[in-house]
């Protein structure tokens, strides 16, 4: 019975999260007088976990440069350290280490504020005086994350990329000219859609859609919350839980979509 329970609730949770994804694409036209909410949001999605992803991005470059080149090292083949770093960071790292982080920091904050308003009746106050919730509260969240999270994804591939530099020249012997130049020429594959590499247009989409869907499942999550300060910290721990888990499979998808064409 408690199984059933719990797989009855997922069941409910999914169905208000794309109920709630449709009616944000429904009100997009409500996007002109929000703009200084959605203002808020890139502050509060955007300066504040800012310094974070620097250094979140910049130490994976380091990672990922270290741990390859020593094996590249042994065949002889470090000077193209370059290019794992490059096509790590923009396929994969990137766009999963920057929504990772929004889910952490931003998407738990957006349910703990959501939950509040929820279990304090704000929301049914909004109700009451007329005031479209999704519109006021959802909408100016969804848009500041979609949009964040490739700008973050940049930074996090832009540092990603110079801390791998860094590593390759102190640590394995690869000057930063030719390490640089690796890297430039492997994020210049072909692109039949646009005229970004196809390497960097396909990071820069996952992290889009991962930006829309820590937004929306944070938001379902704390606009559900019921019962007290307890509730809230349960809406908190689903919203990231989900998020993380909708973003490790939606990852694969997408990268099976844009690299077994």
């Amino acid at each position: 019975m408690a199984f059933l329970e719990i797989l009855n609730g997922a069941f409910v949770a999914a169905g208000y999260r794309v109920d709630l994804l449709v009616q944000v694409v429904g009100k997009l036209g409500h996007l002109p007088r929000r703009r200084g909410l959605v203002a808020d949001q890139f502050y509060v999605g955007g300066i504040k976990v800012l310094h974070v992803v620097l250094l979140v991005g910049f130490s994976i470059g380091m990672v990922v440069s270290l741990q390859t080149g020593l094996e590249l090292s042994r065949i002889g083949q470090q000077d193209q350290i370059g290019t794992l770093v490059a096509l790590s960071m923009a396929r994969e790292m990137g766009p999963f280490i920057t929504s990772t982080i929004l889910a952490a920091a931003v998407g738990s904050a957006l349910a703990a504020e959501l939950g509040t308003m929820a279990v304090s009746e704000e929301l049914a106050a909004l109700e009451v005086l007329s005031i479209d919730r999704v519109s006021y509260l959802v909408l100016p969240r969804v848009v500041a994350l979609a949009i964040l999270c490739p700008m973050l994804t940049i930074l996090c591939d832009t540092v990603g990329i110079i801390g791998g530099g860094f590593v390759a020249r102190s640590q394995l012997g690869v000057g930063l000219a030719l390490y640089y130049d690796t890297v430039i020429d492997s994020l210049q594959t072909p692109s039949k859609l646009f005229s970004l590499p196809k390497d960097v247009y396909a990071g820069l989409f996952k992290s889009f859609v991962f930006g829309i869907v820590i937004a929306i499942i944070s938001c379902s999550a704390g606009i559900l919350a019921r019962g007290g300060a307890l509730g809230v910290g349960n809406a908190t721990r689903s919203a990231v839980r989900d998020s993380i888990i909708l973003v490790i499979i939606l990852n694969y998808f997408m990268t099976w979509y844009f690299y077994q064409q």
